[in-house]
């Protein structure tokens, strides 16, 4: 009578951590939730760091835009097409 007890608990003692274990992974808020949670913070926390610099790039370009004379002509030439008052510009076309 006493080994049937045990052995009834031991099989609810172990169906309980079973079931325990089963709610903390696959529960709205348990471990695999959270693996997934912490992963996608680091891939935002990436890509945060990359925004971070791709501002600081586009601000020493528009910094260097407003004041280097050299930078605004090849920009003027580059993107614009514009050319100096006493400069001839031909255009070669391929076929």
């Amino acid at each position: 009578m006493l080994k049937n007890k045990n052995k009834i608990l031991y099989a609810l003692y172990f169906l309980f951590i079973i079931l325990l274990t089963l709610f903390l992974f696959f529960n709205d808020s348990g471990v695999m939730k959270y693996i997934s949670l912490k992963n996608k913070n680091e891939s935002l926390d990436t890509e945060i760091k990359q925004k971070e610099k791709d501002i600081k790039n586009l601000e020493l370009e528009i910094d260097s835009l407003k004041n280097n004379a050299v930078k605004i002509e090849q920009v003027a030439r580059e993107k614009y097409n514009m050319q100096r008052a006493d400069e001839k510009a031909y255009k070669i076309e391929e076929k």
